[in-house]
């Protein structure tokens, strides 16, 4: 099998899964219990909050494990939201966040919150100074992704932070990290004060994530009430196999940020360079540096992505619908930037990680040209 979509989730570890796997059969003992062995799990979750803080290279005191990025998203604007009640009841957010963001956006809406969805340029790009624009005196929160899971466009959060303090320093800043995790941000130098990340990202196992939350929040409002838990903002008993397996997975890529991130840019160069005299290819998100290495969006103009993706699945070969067709209509991400409709009705995301090679990227190149060249268009 030629794995592509890492962006939907990474490959576990041999590594990670041993030290899950330990803890699962060696170490039952429970954090909040007195005795010697409770005692020594709960300084072991807190070497494991280390060690992912390590990565996000934020205080470890101000990381919060949750159960994914979703709970993070939402977390975060509700307190947020909680916070700035007496700012207002205005979000500044954009239209190709997350569903996370979006769907938590909704809920606040009915809720008596005004909402303002940023659109993107047609590469998908939003500039810092158009969501600073629609700040207002009673904007409570901003919520911008760090990089766009559908395309890989990169946001300039660091400027958005910026700028709120000079248009308005009460505004709170929230960014959903999910995509960047592993060597494309420090949260202590982002400006954000929320930051949202997820361990299956990055070879950790699913069903743990983490918020940063930082110094501008003050007292923030506890997500679960019980007993007590992660300082007393997210009570009951903690995942320990999970938190190990993140830790596990945040101390490897550490080790070799700078290297997975040299690999995962030159995957992306060779893709492109083997794809860009392709026949009605659109590239989507930009071909500079304001993409993440790891994702590449791409439209065969005319080819339906379902069908191309179930084509190459049926040849080992796994790629996403980038337009995540439902119905015959694209993503709410392709939909924002407005492309002709035989474009945006062919997106598919090619996702790599530390161990995709350019054999695999040529492998799969070969298979859409095949696909190109023995099927007719239906659009």
């Amino acid at each position: 099998m030629i794995y592509l979509d890492h962006a939907a989730t990474a490959p576990l570890p041999p590594a990670v899964a041993d030290a899950m796997y330990e803890v699962l059969t060696q170490d039952c003992g429970n954090p909040s219990a007195q005795y010697p062995a409770g005692l020594e799990m709960k300084k072991r979750v807190e070497g494991w909050r280390a060690s992912v803080a390590a990565l996000l290279d934020c205080p470890a005191e101000g990381l919060y494990f949750t159960s994914c990025g979703t709970e993070g998203d939402n977390w975060a604007l509700r307190a947020a939201a909680w916070q700035n009640r007496h700012v207002g009841k205005h979000i500044v957010t954009t239209a190709v966040e997350h569903s996370a963001v979006l769907e938590c956006c909704k809920w606040l809406e009915r809720d008596g919150y005004e909402v303002t969805y940023i659109a993107p340029d047609q590469d998908g790009g939003i500039p810092a100074e158009r969501v600073l624009e629609a700040v207002r005196p009673d904007t409570a929160a901003v919520s911008v992704m760090l990089v766009n899971n559908e395309l890989g466009t990169r946001y300039p959060v660091k400027p958005i932070a910026q700028g709120l303090a000079q248009r308005n320093p009460k505004t709170l800043l929230h960014t959903d990290a999910v995509q960047g995790l592993g060597g494309m941000f420090s949260a202590r130098t982002l400006g954000a004060d929320f930051v949202t990340v997820s361990a299956h990202k990055i070879g950790g196992p699913k069903g743990i994530g983490a918020l940063y939350i930082g110094p501008r929040v003050k007292n923030p409002r506890p997500l679960l009430a019980g007993g007590g838990q992660e300082r007393g903002l997210r009570s009951g008993t903690e995942a320990t196999a999970q938190m190990a397996g993140f830790a596990k997975a945040a101390e490897l890529r550490l080790e070799r940020r700078a290297e997975i991130q040299g690999h995962l840019a030159g995957l992306r160069t060779h893709a492109l360079e083997r794809l860009l005299d392709f026949p009605d290819l659109t590239v989507l998100g930009g071909v500079s540096d304001h993409t993440a290495p790891h994702i590449l969006a791409l439209s065969l103009a005319g080819w339906p992505s379902q069908n191309i993706v179930n084509d190459l699945g049926a040849q080992g070969i796994c790629v996403s619908a980038g337009s995540a067709c439902h119905q015959g209509k694209p993503s709410h991400v392709v939909a924002a930037l407005k492309l002709p409709k035989r474009v945006s009705a062919g997106v598919i995301r090619l996702s790599f990680g530390p161990e995709t090679t350019e054999a695999e990227i040529d492998a799969c190149v070969d298979a859409l040209r095949r696909h190109h060249d023995t099927r007719m268009p239906m659009l």
